[in-house]
């Protein structure tokens, strides 16, 4: 499957999804998430025991289209539907027997970031950045930003939330988050070895192990994702949430109220 925003290629057990829109940053918008979804349940249909999250372009995904949230006649329906789909992206990955690897060699902004963490082994280039950014733009966490609390832990997230603070690949690895960092000419090489290593062990006892840690790290992942699609829903039809966008747009400093 190839299309303008997803590609999906499986082979010996490992279905290889890739966000194709790189000239675009990889944005997350309803045809790119709703392409994404569908990768998945294919990958799921075809019995994939590994799933490969990548990207191509300068970024893995530069997050939420602002631009087609400022054009929007209703900007919080917009955001609530967005939200909603790429949150059963990000619950497939989450519950399916299948272990998740991405595969992140530049920036992870926006919905970017809890996206590549919802993998089950996240590996990155020494180039790779990881940042929320919702603050900037008046808005807060979707696609499983408040479940990295698990993973990074209360205080760090709450850093990333509200000051904009960017991790590096090294310290996201630091922070427990990426399993292995290395230099970007030899990331697709490592990930193709990581990938070898877990279709070479036992399916049923990694998708237990997953299911087992999952379970409870996070036992109620749904009723998280949706707390965050209506909180960004209401926030983008808020005055700041909509002078948030438009600051961002014209390259300026928001003027909140």
């Amino acid at each position: 499957m190839t299309n303008q925003y997803v590609s999906y290629a499986f082979a010996d057990g490992a279905a290889r999804i890739t966000l194709t829109a790189g000239d675009r940053g990889n944005p997350i918008e309803p045809q790119s998430t709703r392409q994404l979804h569908e990768a998945v349940l294919r990958a799921k249909a075809d019995g994939a025991r590994v799933i490969v999250l990548a990207a191509e372009g300068r970024f893995f995904s530069v997050g939420g289209d602002l631009s087609a949230f400022a054009g929007a006649d209703d900007p919080s329906a917009l955001l609530l539907d967005l939200a909603e789909s790429v949150h059963r992206v990000v619950t497939e990955l989450v519950r399916s027997d299948a272990i998740v690897v991405s595969v992140v060699h530049g920036t992870a902004a926006g919905g970017g970031f809890p996206l590549a963490a919802a993998a089950d082994i996240v590996l990155a280039a020494d180039t790779a950045k990881f940042s929320l950014a919702y603050a900037k733009v008046g808005l807060s966490p979707d696609c499983g930003g408040s479940l990295l609390v698990h993973t990074l832990g209360l205080h760090r997230v709450l850093r990333l939330a509200l000051l904009g603070d960017v991790l590096t690949a090294q310290e996201a690895a630091d922070a427990g988050l990426v399993a292995r960092v290395v230099p970007a000419d030899d990331l697709a090489a490592v990930a193709d070895d990581v990938v070898a290593q877990l279709l070479a062990g036992s399916p049923g006892a990694f998708a237990a192990a997953k299911r087992l840690v999952r379970g409870v790290a996070e036992p109620a992942p749904e009723a998280a994702l949706r707390r965050e699609a209506e909180s960004i829903s209401a926030l983008a039809g808020s005055p700041n949430g909509q002078e948030g966008i438009a600051a961002f747009l014209e390259k300026r400093r928001p003027r909140f109220s």
